[in-house]
């Protein structure tokens, strides 16, 4: 059996190198002292992605090895959270014996939640027609009998749905239970338990905040959602139709009253602002009628573009979270002509990797 183990001695230093990474990187922004929040060591992947291989009778799932490109046989998983390591095991056992359900499958992928419930996505190089339906029926309603679980089967121009496309995550944020759709294919954050205390972080930093929140990027209205309470009313963009979707739903589900989602890039937005453009979307929100005082981004890798750098430096308060410190570093030689960096966080939402989570938050000076 093919394990990828975690040595779990090792995380205090990988983490540790993390610290002393970001400080020499940001120090001359006049970073103190970094808040550091650490992961469970193994079992914090709430998602996972695997190619299949095929050889002979025998069918597992694979990895590649990121220098050389060689091909990693993985039975047991370590990274993942306890769900998708034991649905993985459940999967390669019920599709080994069915050459209906196994015959020309590339890709696994798993999403799952803390609140247990679970959604596999089986890829396929063939068409799926009536016989896979039956199979794939018949191995759900195997299978619910003890997990929450749906699938999703992906072919060429076509998607089957076998339940829902999306799982349903609860998370108890400084005791607040928080639900969130999270819909396969749309971007969640991976470690719900490193997310829970991004949340919390966030909150913290809110409570002492006034008026109205702007927040570009949002999402599925992670932050957002959890941040609404801070705020007398918040406004948020996102460019994801179905991203969108979801933080509407999300909306409802947490009875937010005060929050209003807006389907626009952040390039469009500014746009809107300095009234250099008017949209549709915009139709039935008053702009003005918002006091935000705080904005809250949360950037792709690429970070921001000069215009919505330049935006962003209009608000007071600014908190900027970032999946890559780079471009974080970029942007900051911009917001800090204007803003002082109050505090600096990082989150390993990615440990044993070079990836880290940051979060900083700016006042103007």
């Amino acid at each position: 059996m093919a394990v990828i183990k975690i040595d779990t001695t090792q995380y205090q230093a990988q983490l540790s190198e993390k610290e002393q990474r970001i400080t020499s990187q940001f120090q001359r922004f006049g970073v103190e002292q970094l808040e550091v929040f650490s992961s469970e060591p193994i079992n914090y992947r709430q998602r996972a992605e695997f190619r299949v291989w095929h050889d002979g009778d025998d069918l597992f799932h694979i990895m590649f090895d990121q220098q050389t490109k060689e091909k990693i046989r993985v039975d047991t998983f370590d990274p993942a959270a306890p769900l998708v390591g034991e649905i993985m095991q459940v999967m390669i056992e019920n599709l080994k014996p069915c050459e209906v359900l196994r015959r020309k499958l590339f890709q696994i992928d798993y999403l799952s939640t803390l609140s247990g419930e679970i959604l596999v996505s089986l890829l396929y190089h063939k068409p799926l027609d009536d016989e896979w339906l039956r199979e794939i029926k018949s191995l759900k309603a195997k299978l619910s009998e003890k997990y929450k679980i749906d699938f999703i089967g992906r072919a060429r121009k076509q998607k089957e749905v076998l339940g829902d496309d999306f799982v349903t995550e609860q998370l108890t944020v400084n005791g607040q239970e928080l639900i969130y759709q999270q819909v396969e294919n749309s971007f969640t954050q991976p470690n719900a338990k490193v997310n829970i205390s991004m949340l919390e972080w966030a909150q913290d930093l809110c409570k002492p905040l006034k008026n109205d929140l702007l927040e570009l990027y949002c999402g599925n209205g992670n932050f957002s959602i959890a941040l609404a309470g801070s705020f007398n009313k918040v406004l948020a963009t996102e460019i994801s139709k179905s991203s969108v979707h979801s933080a509407q739903y999300n909306i409802a589900k947490n009875n937010v009253d005060n929050l209003d989602i807006i389907r626009m890039s952040s390039e469009e937005f500014t746009q809107a602002m300095n009234g250099e453009r008017t949209f549709s979307r915009l139709d039935g929100i008053d702009l003005k009628s918002y006091d935000c005082q705080t904005i809250l981004v949360d950037p792709p890798r690429a970070g921001m573009d000069e215009l919505t750098c330049d935006l962003v430096a209009n608000y007071e308060n600014i908190i900027y979270i970032s999946c890559n410190p780079d471009t974080l570093e970029r942007d900051l030689d911009h917001l800090t002509r204007s803003h002082n960096v109050k505090r600096f966080a990082i989150f390993d939402q990615f440990p044993y990797t070079h990836h880290i989570e940051s979060s900083v938050f700016l006042q103007r000076k």
